[in-house]
C-alpha cells in the first residue's frame, strides 16, 4: 500500500509491468507527467513528461534517500540498453557508489579548456612573466584536442599523441611543459578534477641552445625588412617580449626604463628577472620608437621573423638571435662579457648583485652607441671594421686624439662619450 501524500490524499499506485517495446512506443501523454516502472529489471523507470517526451531513469536509494538517475532519452535508447544500463547502476549502488554524485561532481569539474582558462587568470598573470607565450601554446596546440575534454580525463597516452605531433622539438618541450603546468597547479588547487599529472613520466625531446648570430654579411640583407621591432631589439639587445610592450611613459632623456614588477594600467608585463633595468637608446634606436609604438609591428615577430628568411634564403633566426647578436656585437667591440650581461638585464645573483649599486650609466651610453653604430655600418654597407678598430685602439693606448665631441685632444680611454677621434 503505498504511502498517502503530504496534503492527506491517497497516493496514486504505482503503474508497475513488464515493459515491451511496443508498449513504450505506444505511451501517450497526460494532463500531468507520469512514470511507468519495469518489473523486469530493477530500478529501472520511463517517466512520460505532459509534452510527449520519454526518458529512461535509474532509480535508487542510497542513505535513506532516492536518487533519480537519468539514462537517456527513449526515443535514442531502446528498451534493452536501457535495461542493460539500468543494472550497471544498480552494480554500482552495490559496491557502495553513489553514481548520481559522481555525476554531479564530474559536470562540476569542467572541460580542460575551462580548466586552462581558471589557470591563467587565478595563477599565471600573478606568478607567470611568459604566461602570454604558455597560453599561445595551449590555444594553439592542445585546446583544438583535448578543449571539449573533461579536465580529469585527460590521459598520459593524449599526451604523448598530442606532443608527438608538434614537429619543433622545442615547441613540443615548451607546449609539454605548459600543460605540465596547468595540471599541477589544478592538484594543488582542487580544480578540475584533476587526481594526478598525465605528463609526468613523458619525455622531453633533446635539444641543443641556440647558438644562431647573424654575420656581417647577412645584416645588410635582413635589415631593409626588418619591422622596427625588430630593428629595436638588434639595436637595444632587449628581450623580444619586453621589446613588443615598450611603452613611451617609461622613456625619457634618451633612457628606457624597465620597470621590473608588472603594470598593469599600461600592459606591461615586467621584466623577466623581476629586475628593473635602464637601457639607453642610441639615435638609430629612437629614430625607430616612434614608428614602432604608433604601428602594428609588435605581434607576431617570430612569424615575422622567419617569413624574411625564407623570402631572403638565408638560415632561420628568430628575434632572440638577435637579441644574441647584439650582445656578441657587444663583446666583439671589445667592452667585455660584464658589459653585456649588464647592459642585457642578465641576473647573475650573488652578493655583487646586493652591494654593487653603480649604475655604469656612461660606460651603457658609450657601449650602445658603439655598437648601434658598428650594427649601422654594416647594415647600410659602410662596414664596421673601423668601428672595432677605433675601438680596441683606445682600449690599448693612451696617445691623444682629437675628440669630435669633446671638442679636444684627450687620451682615448678617458673620452666616455662615444666620440668620433681623428
Amino acid at each position: 500500500m503505498p504511502r498517502p501524500r503530504g496534503d492527506g490524499t491517497p497516493a496514486r499506485a504505482p503503474n508497475k509491468r513488464k515493459l515491451t517495446e511496443l508498449y513504450v512506443s505506444n505511451l501517450k501523454p497526460a494532463s500531468t507527467a507520469y512514470v511507468v516502472w519495469d518489473t523486469w529489471q530493477r530500478g529501472l523507470a520511463l517517466v512520460v513528461q505532459v509534452t510527449g517526451s520519454k526518458g529512461w531513469k535509474a532509480v535508487y536509494s542510497y542513505r535513506g534517500r532516492p536518487r533519480w538517475y537519468h539514462l537517456g532519452k527513449a526515443d535514442a535508447i531502446g528498451l534493452a540498453d536501457a535495461r542493460q544500463l539500468a543494472g550497471e547502476i544498480m552494480l554500482r549502488v552495490a559496491k557502495g557508489e553513489d553514481p548520481q554524485a559522481s555525476r554531479t561532481a564530474d559536470r562540476g569539474s569542467g572541460t580542460f579548456a575551462e580548466l586552462a582558462t581558471r589557470y591563467v587568470e587565478e595563477y599565471a598573470k600573478r606568478k607567470n612573466k611568459s604566461w602570454r607565450q604558455a597560453d599561445a601554446l595551449v590555444r594553439r596546440h592542445l585546446l583544438p584536442r583535448w578543449g571539449k575534454l573533461p579536465a580529469g580525463s585527460v590521459s598520459r597516452s593524449d599526451v604523448k599523441a598530442t606532443v608527438a605531433r608538434i614537429e619543433a622539438p622545442i615547441v613540443a618541450n615548451q607546449t609539454l611543459a605548459s600543460a605540465s603546468a596547468i595540471f599541477a597547479w589544478a592538484i594543488r588547487a582542487e580544480a578540475g578534477g584533476v587526481k594526478a599529472n598525465p605528463c609526468h613520466g613523458v619525455e622531453r625531446h633533446e635539444t641543443r641552445s641556440r647558438e644562431r648570430v647573424l654575420s656581417d654579411s647577412e645584416l645588410p640583407l635582413l635589415w631593409p625588412e626588418l619591422s622596427p621591432a625588430l630593428k629595436l631589439i638588434l639595436l637595444t639587445g632587449q628581450r623580444p617580449g619586453e621589446v613588443s610592450h615598450m611603452r613611451c611613459e617609461h622613456i625619457a632623456d634618451g633612457w628606457w626604463t624597465l620597470p621590473g614588477v608588472p603594470v598593469p594600467a599600461l600592459g606591461w608585463p615586467g621584466t623577466k628577472n623581476g629586475a628593473s633595468h635602464r637601457v639607453w637608446l642610441s639615435k638609430p634606436a629612437l629614430a625607430l620608437v616612434e614608428e614602432h609604438l604608433g604601428g602594428s609591428h609588435r605581434a607576431r615577430m617570430d612569424e615575422a621573423m622567419r617569413n624574411t628568411c625564407v623570402k631572403l634564403g638565408v638560415e632561420r633566426a628568430t628575434p632572440h638571435d638577435l637579441r644574441r647578436t647584439h650582445g656578441s656585437t657587444i663583446t666583439k667591440l671589445g667592452f667585455g662579457r660584464d658589459a653585456m650581461n649588464r647592459i642585457q638585464n642578465h641576473k647573475e645573483g650573488g652578493i655583487g648583485d646586493v652591494y654593487d649599486r653603480h649604475e655604469y650609466a656612461d660606460e651603457n651610453r658609450r657601449v650602445m652607441e658603439s655598437v648601434a653604430r658598428h650594427i649601422i655600418a654594416l647594415a647600410e654597407g659602410g662596414g664596421g671594421d673601423n668601428v672595432i678598430t677605433a675601438t680596441f685602439r683606445a682600449r690599448i693606448t693612451l696617445v691623444a686624439k682629437y675628440c669630435s665631441l669633446c671638442e679636444e685632444s684627450v687620451p682615448l680611454p678617458a673620452c666616455d662619450r662615444g666620440g668620433g677621434f681623428q
